[in-house]
């Protein structure tokens, strides 16, 4: 018998193996039989469309057929027999119909890798979600900041908040500084997340409070949501925000 050649990666194939199982034949006479097949065609089929594997020995180990030449050997087994390759051979149709328009990388990719892939695309796709709704929250806040509020004012407005922990938490986080007149902010969020303020107040004393802008509002709501803020110990669990109600403390 000729050497066979090898068939391209996009087309649906068959091999000996497969066939035999499925058939119940001892793969050596699987083999033998597509070789007489292939004999009998002679030089007139098309041996672009046939893969062997060769052993250590030299010996044919395996043969892949594509989808005519499976169905052509398949055509002098019984009925019964006939019909599980053919029935395989619509399922591997499927299959191929399925993959294509994917890397070649893909496509050669185990079932576990697969399955792996999937399950990071599902993960990514919900945290795009979440991400849009956080986004369009804050978005919200941020469009009804009221001018000078300060954490604890804007952390009245969020449900649970603990709100004398509010200032040692960004302390912590190194977002405020504790000075002798109140508090300031580091420079690297000075006008970004911050705007500081100096006051008298009614003992004429200079006092220093930090407000937020409306970049500043949105990072404190994305705290909030991750859990990053002291709660009180009677929250129920629930993140929600007063909306900015007119009798919101401010």
């Amino acid at each position: 018998m000729k050497r066979l050649l090898t068939i391209s990666n996009d087309e649906m194939t068959m091999s000996s193996r497969e066939i035999a199982e499925l058939t119940g034949k001892q793969h050596k006479h699987v083999i033998r039989d597509i070789k007489t097949m292939l004999d009998a065609l002679g030089d007139g089929s098309d041996l672009d469309h046939v893969r062997e594997e060769r052993d250590r020995r030299d010996y044919t180990s395996c043969i892949h057929l594509n989808k005519e030449l499976t169905e052509t050997l398949v055509t002098g087994y019984s009925i019964p027999l006939r019909h599980k390759v053919i029935k395989r051979l619509h399922q591997l149709e499927n299959e191929l119909k399925g993959n294509r328009g994917l890397p070649a990388w893909i496509q050669n990719l185990s079932p576990q890798a697969l399955t792996v892939i999937e399950d990071q695309s599902s993960t990514i796709q919900h945290l795009q979600s979440e991400t849009k709704r956080l986004n369009t929250v804050c978005n919200d806040l941020a469009a009804n900041l009221k001018d000078g509020l300060t954490p604890v004012e804007f952390c009245r407005m969020l449900n649970g908040v603990h709100l004398n922990r509010v200032q040692s938490d960004l302390v912590e986080r190194k977002r405020l500084l504790k000075t002798e007149h109140g508090y300031r902010t580091p420079a690297a969020y000075r006008g970004d997340l911050f705007i500081e303020r100096r006051h008298f107040n009614k003992e004429g004393r200079l006092c220093e409070k930090v407000v937020l802008t409306q970049k500043g509002a949105k990072w404190l709501y994305a705290e909030y949501e991750k859990g990053r803020l002291t709660m009180r110990k009677d929250w129920d669990g629930s993140c929600s925000h007063l909306a900015f109600e007119s009798g919101a403390a401010a």
